[in-house]
């Protein structure tokens, strides 16, 4: 049987802005980059990523970061299971601390009080004020590359650049 994709996600409404803007590429890339080494693992940050790119229903984002999981060597369950991190076994409690945060301002409309002192506290348990702030920038990087993804319908598959 074969599928046939959404009419929609055949080709992107437009190039991709980070192309037509090469400043913008440079630095989304160097803000990502400015996360790493701040005390908050590698898969730990790429579940992030994979967490706000499902809830944002980034296609482009999803693929990616589940491909790099997949290569680092993570299992289907957890990659299948990032979305019910709460209750699924296969996530840690440092991870739980940074996927809390992660769902909390990715969905910030959400919430009168969109990140609140439990979900902070919980995250400070295992991250200090560098790490916290690591994880916080690499968030709201994700959430731009979600954003700007969607926005313009960019097709899984088909990376910028």
């Amino acid at each position: 049987m074969t599928t046939m994709a959404h009419p929609h996600t055949a080709r992107a409404r437009m190039t991709h802005p980070v192309m037509t803007l090469p400043a913008t590429m440079k630095a989304l890339l160097a803000l990502s980059a400015s996360t790493e080494g701040h005390g908050v693992d590698h898969r730990t940050m790429e579940l992030v990523h994979l967490r706000a790119s499902k809830i944002n229903g980034c296609s482009v984002c999803v693929d990616t970061h589940a491909r790099d999981l997949r290569k680092g060597g993570e299992s289907d369950e957890r990659l299948f299971a990032v979305a019910a991190w709460r209750d699924a076994p296969w996530s840690d409690d440092a991870e739980r601390a940074a996927l809390a945060p992660t769902e909390a301002v990715t969905r910030i409309a959400d919430s009168a009080d969109p990140v609140p002192d439990d979900v902070r506290a919980g995250a400070t348990r295992h991250y200090d004020e560098e790490a916290l702030s690591a994880l916080l920038v690499a968030i709201a990087s994700v959430n731009v590359w979600n954003r700007l993804d969607v926005a313009t319908r960019q097709p899984a598959g088909q990376l910028p650049g």
